[in-house]
């Protein structure tokens, strides 16, 4: 189980928000969710801002936000999707902003699909859902981290745990 407490201030992009709708759920207005499906964010419920966005071009200034997170997002683009938006992401975290994921390790997704049935707690609320994807780029969390350190953050905190890993970085210039 994957439990989440509203602990973050500010500002809140939300990256792949659609859908379940985990982070905008727990932060509501404080969260702005991109998803490069409408039907996603069509899915998510109220409470928070959507917008269809890619997020590997992001639409908004530089040093927008106080956070940005990934919720089981990064799995559904490829390697050099991953690398261009962590690097949109750090462009529009303010300084001293950090960056939260959530996601799993992957060996392989093709020819046969990878699949991760996943358990959230939030303080009002019980969401289990399946996050599933075909793909042919592997990715695990140290990919992750080396993406994310080669776009220039720094590593503050990471868990691993029956769902896969979460990983904290800090923008700190």
């Amino acid at each position: 189980m994957i439990t989440l407490n509203k602990e973050l201030d500010g500002r809140i992009l939300d990256i792949g928000g659609g859908g379940d709708g985990v982070i905008g759920r727990l932060y509501t207005n404080q969260v702005v969710a991109i998803d490069i499906r409408q039907d996603e964010l069509d899915e998510a419920p109220i409470g928070f801002e959507k917008i269809v966005m890619d997020a590997t071009h992001l639409e908004f200034n530089d040093n927008s936000f106080d956070h940005v997170t990934s919720f089981y997002t990064l799995m559904f683009m490829s390697a050099e999707e991953q690398k261009r938006a962590i690097s949109e992401a750090t462009r529009v975290l303010v300084k001293g902003g950090d960056l939260h994921i959530w996601d799993c390790d992957i060996l392989s997704a093709y020819p046969e699909p990878f699949f991760v049935d996943v358990a959230v707690q939030l303080p009002n609320e019980h969401i289990s859902t399946t996050y599933g994807v075909g793909k042919m780029d592997a990715q695990d969390e140290t990919s992750i981290t080396e993406l994310c350190l080669n776009a220039g953050l720094v590593l503050v905190s990471q868990n691993r745990g029956k769902y896969g890993f979460y990983l904290r970085f800090k923008k700190e210039c």
